[in-house]
């Protein structure tokens, strides 16, 4: 009997993670949020391309977030300003420090986040678990039945269980492979120093 490999290769300048769905199918209740937390919860409806990719690095770059980077200019922006779309930010003391993406465009009553994250410098006060409040609760008054995202072993490493206590629910798993951004030109080159670079 042959034994099934445990492992699979990778090949040079690619990275890979094991990427998580989760969902939700019933609104949750609303998270209790810290008393005197600071900014607030803001609609980004037409945000520039700079402005959102500015937010998008500044949170993503050390997750090694990809797609929107990927994108022609003209088609970031005609996502950005697409009806099924719908961001939402963190803004303190006038600046954009969080980011929720919400695609409603994938069928009746469903609503992926596509995006979610905050800086580094807002993380453990607070600011996540209310811009997920306002993520879920915007999803869910735009008739969405079942809520969705999914999350990878290069994001942050209590993402997991905070998308736990926000309500979702893990229901399955893949690997992701992509061309490391690295080494495209699409992230600086010590961006994520904790993923090594095979080139």
């Amino acid at each position: 009997m042959t034994e099934t490999p445990r492992f699979t290769p990778i090949g040079r300048g690619k990275i890979a993670a094991i990427a998580t769905r989760l969902e939700m199918r019933e609104r949750p209740a609303a998270r209790p949020e810290p008393d005197g937390l600071d900014g607030e919860v803001v609609s980004l409806e037409g945000i520039s391309v700079d402005r959102y990719l500015d937010l998008f690095r500044r949170i993503g770059t050390d997750h090694l977030w990809l797609t929107r980077l990927l994108m022609a200019r003209e088609d970031l922006e005609g996502l950005l300003a697409a009806p099924g779309t719908r961001l939402l930010g963190e803004r303190v003391d006038g600046r954009l420090e969080g980011l929720a993406e919400l695609d409603l465009s994938q069928g009746e009553g469903v609503c992926e986040i596509k995006y979610f994250g905050v800086t580094a410098a807002r993380q453990g006060t607070g600011s996540a678990r209310r811009l997920m409040n306002h993520a879920v609760a915007a999803a869910f008054d735009a008739g969405a039945r079942r809520l969705w995202l999914h999350t990878n072993t290069m994001d942050h490493p209590r993402a997991m269980a905070f998308y736990g206590r926000s309500g979702f629910t893990p229901i399955g798993q893949e690997v992701e492979i992509n061309d490391d951004p690295r080494l495209t030109g699409h992230l600086p080159r010590d961006a994520a120093p904790h993923v090594p670079i095979f080139e």
